[in-house]
C-alpha cells in the first residue's frame, strides 16, 4: 500500500508538470507523513544527510572545472588538434568531432557540456566544409554522450555514492568502453563518408600537428592529472575534482587567457546554479530512495527475482529495458538514485559485479540523453545548431543504433568494463 502510494504520487505529480526533483521530494515526504512511523523531522535530517555525502562533493568541482574549460577556448584547441590528427581521412572533420568529444569528455564529466562546447564549433566547421548540417548535428549529439562514460563522470560519482562502490574503480572501468564507443562511431562515419563521398581536409604537416598539439596540451594535461592522481593514490576522486577546478581556472585565466578576472564571477555563478540544481535533484531522489529502502522494496524484489528463477542474462535484459524507458523521461542522476538501490542487491545476489552494473547503467543513461521526449543532448544540439527539435531527433536516430548495439556488447561481455581495473589491481 505504502509503495503503491509512493509511485502513484510520483507519477501523478510528474504528469501534472511538477519538476522531477520536486515530484521526488513531495512523493517521499507525503509517504512519510501519511504512512511512516517516522516523524516529519526525519525529512529534514535525511535531506541534510544527503548534503553531507563526501563523494558527492566531487560534483560541484567537476562542474566548475567543466565551466572553465567550456568558457575558455579549450574546446576550440582540442578540435584543432583533432582535425590535425584525423582531418585528412575521408569524413575527417566528423571523425575529428568525435575525437574532440572524447577528449572534452575527459575534462568535463558532463554530456550536455560536451555537446555545447564541441558542437558550437565543430558543426559550424563541418557545414562550412560541405557536410550536411543534419549529419554533423547527429554525430555530435551522439558522441557527446561520451561525457558521462569517459572518466571523470558526474553520473559515475552519483552511482558510487548510491551503492558505496569505488569511484576510482568506476572511472577506470569507463576508459575501455569509452574508447571503444568512440572508435565504433568513427568507423561508422568513415563508411558513410566513403559512400557519400564527403570531403576531407588536406593532410596537416608535422609542424602544424605539433603546433596544435602544443596549444591543446594544457587541456589534455588535465586528464593525466585527474586519472594519474587517483590511480597513483595521490588524491581521492573528490580531491581530484577540486584540483581539476583550480587547474582549469588557472589555465583559462593565466595560460590561455581566454577569460578575464572580471568574467570569472559569471562562470562561478553559472556552475553554482548548475550544482545547486543537480544537488537539489540528488537530495530529493535520495529521500525517495530512503522511503523505498525503509519499506524493504529492494529486499522484496530481490526475493521475487530469485524465486522467479531469473538468470543474470535475463535480469540484465530486464535492467536494460527498464533503464531505457526511464532514460527517456528522467534525468540520469535521479534514475540512478531511484533504481540503483533496487537493482544493486539483486545484482549482488546473482553474482554480477557492481562495477560492471555501474557501467551498464551509465551506457543506458547515455542512450537516454538522446531519446525523446526528455533527451538533454537533443535540446542542447537543437539550441547550438538552430535546428528544430524534430529535425535534431531525425538527425540523431541513425547513430543511436550504434549505441544500442554497443549496449548489448557491454551488458554481456563484462571483460570490456572490468579488464582495466582488474589489470591495475584495483580492489
Amino acid at each position: 500500500m505504502t509503495i503503491a502510494f509512493l509511485f502513484v504520487a510520483l507519477f501523478a505529480l510528474m504528469f501534472i508538470g511538477v519538476p522531477i526533483a520536486i515530484s521526488l521530494g513531495l512523493a517521499g515526504s507525503l509517504t512519510i507523513i501519511f504512512f511512516s512511523p517516522d516523524s516529519v523531522r526525519s525529512l529534514a535530517i535525511k535531506l541534510f544527510e544527503t548534503s553531507e555525502h563526501y563523494t558527492l562533493l566531487a560534483i560541484p568541482f567537476f562542474l566548475l572545472a567543466g565551466a572553465f574549460m567550456t568558457t575558455g577556448g579549450v574546446a576550440r584547441r582540442l578540435i584543432d588538434f583533432a582535425n590535425a590528427c584525423v582531418g585528412h581521412i575521408r569524413g575527417g572533420l566528423a571523425i575529428a568531432a568525435v575525437l574532440a568529444c572524447m577528449l572534452f569528455a575527459a575534462l568535463s564529466g558532463s554530456s550536455p557540456a560536451t555537446v555545447a562546447a564541441v558542437g558550437s564549433i565543430a558543426i559550424a566547421g563541418m557545414v562550412r566544409s560541405g557536410y550536411p548540417q543534419a549529419f554533423g548535428a547527429g554525430i555530435v549529439c551522439n558522441a557527446g554522450t561520451l561525457g558521462i562514460l569517459i572518466p571523470p563522470s558526474i553520473v559515475m560519482v552519483v552511482y558510487a555514492a548510491a551503492t558505496e562502490t569505488s569511484v576510482g574503480k568506476l572511472f577506470m572501468a569507463g576508459v575501455i568502453p569509452g574508447l571503444l564507443l568512440g572508435l565504433s562511431l568513427m568507423v561508422a562515419i568513415y563508411i558513410v563518408a566513403v559512400k557519400k563521398n564527403l570531403p576531407a581536409l588536406p593532410r596537416a604537416t608535422f609542424r602544424e600537428w605539433l603546433s596544435t598539439a602544443r596549444k591543446a596540451l594544457w587541456g589534455l594535461l588535465l586528464m593525466v592529472i585527474i586519472l594519474g592522481g587517483i590511480y597513483s593514490g595521490m588524491f581521492t576522486p573528490t580531491e581530484a575534482a577540486a584540483v581539476a577546478a583550480v587547474y582549469s581556472a588557472f589555465i583559462a585565466l593565466f595560460v590561455y587567457k581566454d577569460l578575464t578576472i572580471r568574467e570569472t564571477p559569471k562562470v562561478l555563478l553559472e556552475s553554482a546554479k548548475l550544482s545547486i540544481m543537480l544537488m537539489f535533484i540528488i537530495a530529493n531522489a535520495m529521500l525517495f530512495a530512503h522511503v523505498l529502502t525503509t519499506e524493504q522494496l529492494p529486499q522484496q524484489i530481490t526475493a521475487w527475482v530469485i524465486d522467479a528463477g531469473l538468470t543474470p542474462v535475463t535480469f540484465l535484459l530486464v535492467v536494460n529495458i527498464v533503464l531505457l524507458i526511464a532514460g527517456a523521461f528522467m534525468e540520469p542522476s535521479a534514475i540512478i538514485l531511484i533504481l540503483a538501490p533496487i537493482l544493486f542487491p539483486i545484482a549482488m545476489q546473482l553474482g554480477i559485479d557492481p562495477i560492471h552494473l555501474g557501467i551498464i547503467m551509465v551506457v543506458n543513461l547515455e542512450i537516454g540523453l538522446i531519446t525523446p521526449p526528455v533527451g538533454l543532448n537533443l535540446f542542447v544540439t537543437s539550441a547550438v545548431t538552430g535546428m528544430s527539435l524534430t529535425a535534431t531527433i531525425k538527425a540523431a536516430m541513425p547513430w543511436l543504433l550504434i549505441l544500442l548495439a554497443f549496449l548489448i556488447l557491454i551488458t554481456y561481455v563484462p571483460w570490456i568494463s572490468l579488464a582495466l581495473p582488474n589489470w591495475l589491481g584495483m580492489s
